[in-house]
């Protein structure tokens, strides 16, 4: 399977990987393994910004996931030349811009969890952590970081 082919046939696109916005580079790499740095969702949007449910829905900061899941992917891309390297993703660090009392962080990162599935099929499964943040940079509603083993 072809994996830019199935991002299309899922309708997305995958981006240019963006530049790091500080000091730090956008993935690391150790034997088969990249160590991606936390991705953000598009900052042209005002509605992936604020605090999950009050400022932007569920639904809205699960899109926000998604994309930032097409752009780590991107990152993976320009690391290895060639999605289809990708062995399997290994972990996903999903973090929310929350309310105290909002409870339903896994809900939000199943935005990601569940496109890299529908990506990579079996080898899209992975470990993962969804949790509630005070604040992200920028006050973006969501961040994502991910290992990823290649080939």
């Amino acid at each position: 399977m072809n994996i830019e082919s199935r991002i299309k046939e899922l309708g997305h696109t995958l981006p240019e990987a963006p530049a790091p916005a500080g000091s730090y580079v956008n993935c690391t790499r150790s034997g088969n393994l990249l160590f991606l740095a936390g991705g953000i969702p598009p900052l042209d949007n005002d509605a992936y910004k604020g605090k999950v449910p009050t400022d932007t829905s569920i639904a809205t900061a699960q899109e926000a996931a998604r994309l930032i899941t097409l752009n780590r992917l991107a990152v993976v891309k320009a690391e290895i030349g060639c999605l289809d390297k990708v062995s399997r993703i290994i972990n996903v660090g999903g973090f929310v811009n929350s309310e105290p009392d909002f409870y339903q962080h896994p809900a939000v990162i199943n935005g990601c969890s569940d496109l890299l599935v529908e990506i990579f099929g079996e080898k899209g499964i992975h470990s993962r952590t969804a949790m509630g943040a005070a604040a992200l940079p920028l006050n973006v509603s969501v961040e994502i970081n991910m290992v990823i083993e290649v080939e």
